[in-house]
């Protein structure tokens, strides 16, 4: 088998746009991967059009390893997010070829199920007015969709530091989104990198009472001693690493033991097969692994095949209950999340097949996500 094309598709939403990626074969089987780039996709159609060919077309998709290997040596360049969520988008199309090749979902080809149900947790939830009245109605919300766990960034546009008014305000958003789903759902809180030190402890601290499962990146992640100060002076277990992108970036994280939950984003990291090594390295040190995921319906479905056969997995983000309706029409055949959990997928591949009547309807959106601008949680696109 020869793969003969790959075609980018690229569909819009006000606050991303997510890449598709069709990967043709002599066969007739087509896979697909998939990938979120935040305000780089043209970047990566760049790539895809310029230096992906040469590696894609006339290779064999059942042979994962020496294309993955070619892709990240013979550039000859540092691995960065741009060229690893290309190889990822390829690496996860092979996948998907292979699955319907064979009959069998991937998981079935990475060592078969450790578990019957993946859990879930609720993201982008939180479009509302910043107040506490809206967020525990946002919230009420999840838990009638079934989710028994939600992430939530209460911080607005903070950065540094937080005033006292906006310390304040964080913390009532958070303890009325405590009071919404009740004692025994879990509230993962995000801090996306923005603070010292000093801030995210204080932070942390102050938001304990309502037992957060993890605190998200409380400083930036390219500082990896200063996540190490954070970590010993709280008590509330530090997740983080969807910003990493290679082996090389979390081997200090390890080192320093300075993380309870690692994040890897399947499609920036390499695809499935390098973020399952990544686990089982992770699993030496007793770290569980979350990936990080805020992409549609083909990344979430990958990410259910890599949870399902992942034994320290912990949970997987998922947001598109809570987003654009049209992206899950994008490409059906993800399970539903059910009383919190997604079932296994049971169809030959990844279990889905995209609909490109869909994207004509909702094609690439100009705009910028500036997680650090007022009102930002609105994902309303540029403001």
């Amino acid at each position: 088998m020869k793969i003969t094309a790959v075609t980018p598709l690229v569909l819009g939403t006000p606050w991303r746009n997510l890449t598709f990626v069709k990967v043709e074969t002599d066969s007739g089987i087509t896979g697909l991967g998939e990938v979120r780039l935040n305000n780089r996709t043209n970047a990566l159609l760049g790539y895809l059009t310029e230096s992906l060919p040469r590696y894609a077309i006339g290779h064999d998709p059942f042979d994962i390893e020496s294309l993955v290997s070619r892709m990240t040596i013979n550039d000859y360049g540092r691995m960065g997010e741009v060229t690893m969520s290309a190889v990822s988008i390829l690496e996860i199309a092979c996948w998907d070829i292979i699955g319907k090749a064979l009959g069998v979902p991937c998981y079935r080809l990475m060592g078969g199920a450790v578990r019957d149900r993946i859990k879930a947790y609720a993201n982008g939830w939180y479009t509302v007015e910043r107040t506490p009245e809206a967020f525990h109605a946002a919230a009420r919300k999840v838990v009638e969709r079934g989710y028994l766990a939600l992430k939530i960034d209460p911080f607005g546009a903070g950065r540094y530091e937080l005033s006292l008014d906006e310390q304040a305000r964080s913390v009532a958003l958070i303890e009325a989104v405590r009071d919404a789903i009740g004692p025994h759902r879990e509230i993962m809180v995000e801090m996306h990198g923005r603070f010292n030190p000093a801030t995210a402890i204080l932070m942390a601290r102050k938001l304990a009472p309502f037992r957060p499962a993890w605190i998200e990146e409380p400083c930036p992640p390219e500082n990896l001693p200063e996540l190490r100060r954070v970590a010993e002076r709280v008590e509330i277990p530090i997740a983080t690493g969807e910003r990493l992108h290679t082996m090389n970036e979390f081997r200090p994280l390890f080192d320093l033991q300075c993380v309870d939950i690692i994040q890897p984003d399947i499609t920036h990291f390499g695809g499935i097969t390098q973020t399952r090594r990544l686990a089982a390295w992770a699993d030496v040190y007793n770290v569980l692994i979350a990936p990080h995921n805020v992409g549609g319906p083909v990344s979430t479905a990958a990410a259910l095949h890599m949870a399902a056969c992942t034994p320290n997995f912990m949970i997987q983000e998922h947001f598109n209950d809570f987003a654009d309706s049209w992206v899950k029409q994008a490409a059906p055949g993800v399970p539903e999340v059910v009383d919190g959990y997604f079932t296994l997928p049971d169809k030959p591949g990844l279990g889905v097949e995209i609909d490109e009547s869909i994207f004509a309807q909702h094609p690439y959106v100009e705009g910028h996500f500036d997680l650090f601008r007022d009102e930002w949680h609105r994902r309303d696109g540029d403001q």
